[in-house]
């Protein structure tokens, strides 16, 4: 090993830290918007209804097929836990959003000064 090396590899070290520097700046996303975060939560939450919807009134149909009248159980339990499923999304969609807004906001703000002391 010369004695270049590790000057060599310093300044290789110091050239990929720039590049991850850039890339990490050129990469961050704007926050959300209160318009796209109001349709983020409101998606989730009908999309779980719908297909809880979906499969219930699927399995009354289906079960209806076979001569076993279930007609609206099914459906009301299924819409049930599509409500439940829609709910927990959206909290989970919730969380995730304030991570979010939290990780784009300056990591040390300005301290306020107190004047009295």
């Amino acid at each position: 090993m010369s004695a270049q090396d590790p000057q060599k590899l310093r300044e290789l070290g110091e050239r990929l830290d720039d590049a991850q520097r850039r890339r990490a700046v050129a990469t961050k996303r704007p926050p959300p918007t209160q318009m796209g975060i109001a349709f983020r939560l409101a998606t989730e939450l009908v999309v779980a209804l719908l297909i809880g919807g979906a499969m219930g009134w699927g399995l009354d149909w289906l079960l209806g097929r076979f001569g076993v009248h279930t007609k609206p159980v099914f459906l009301i339990v299924f819409f049930l836990l599509g409500a439940a499923a829609g709910i927990r999304g959206v909290m989970r969609a919730a969380n995730e959003l304030n991570a979010e807004i939290a990780g784009s906001m300056p990591s040390n703000p300005a301290k306020i000064e107190d004047d009295e002391e």
